[in-house]
């Protein structure tokens, strides 16, 4: 397909314009070798029909499991009304760096959707990447570190919530370390 046909690693924008592109693209990349199920990871999956709103997005039904799903189901990309195709340019628009309101006057949209569309982009990127292990020696430069708010105690127990504000003063008072002064007796 024209959309593979970019040198590796890339991927040609203009053959992903097509809807047909776009699902075939991430059928690809979500299951290199052959369709699995989601809920039970069994490969014994039969076609069962398209969704009636996408005609290019594929549905399955499980033989483990019984449970039918589509080409979508269980990614960031589930259960939106934007076609794919426009999912597919705002992650190519987010790589360019482009700011939400920049994709949203390329795209057409309104700026809170885009605004959701990233953050929901994001938020599956961020899921899917691995966690980094360090090993070794490892410098920390320009660590800052809130102690605590210095003869500040209400705005130290405001950080803990309405339940911590409620009774500070009593909780102060109740303190068997805190210094009373007393009267002299001079």
């Amino acid at each position: 397909m024209a959309a593979f046909d970019a040198a590796p690693g890339l991927v040609n924008l203009s053959g992903l314009l097509d809807d047909a592109k776009c699902f075939a693209f991430v059928r690809q990349h979500r299951w290199p070798e052959s369709v699995h199920c989601p809920g039970c990871g069994s490969a014994a999956v039969i076609r069962h029909g398209c969704d009636d709103s996408q005609p290019h997005r594929q549905r399955y039904r499980c033989k483990g499991c019984a449970r039918r799903f589509d080409d979508l189901t269980g990614t960031v990309l589930a259960g939106h009304h934007q076609p794919l195709r426009v999912w597919v340019l705002c992650l190519y628009f987010m790589g360019l760096n482009l700011s939400s309101r920049q994709i949203a006057q390329e795209l057409g949209l309104n700026g809170s959707d885009v605004q959701a569309m990233t953050e929901q982009l994001r938020s599956g990127l961020v899921a899917k990447a691995s966690a980094a292990r360090l090993a070794g020696e490892v410098e920390i430069d320009e660590v800052y570190v809130v102690a605590g708010h210095k003869g500040q105690p209400a705005a130290v127990a405001k950080r803990g919530g309405s339940a911590a504000v409620a009774g500070w003063r009593e909780r102060r008072a109740a303190a068997p370390w805190r210094r009373r002064s007393h009267p002299s007796s001079a």
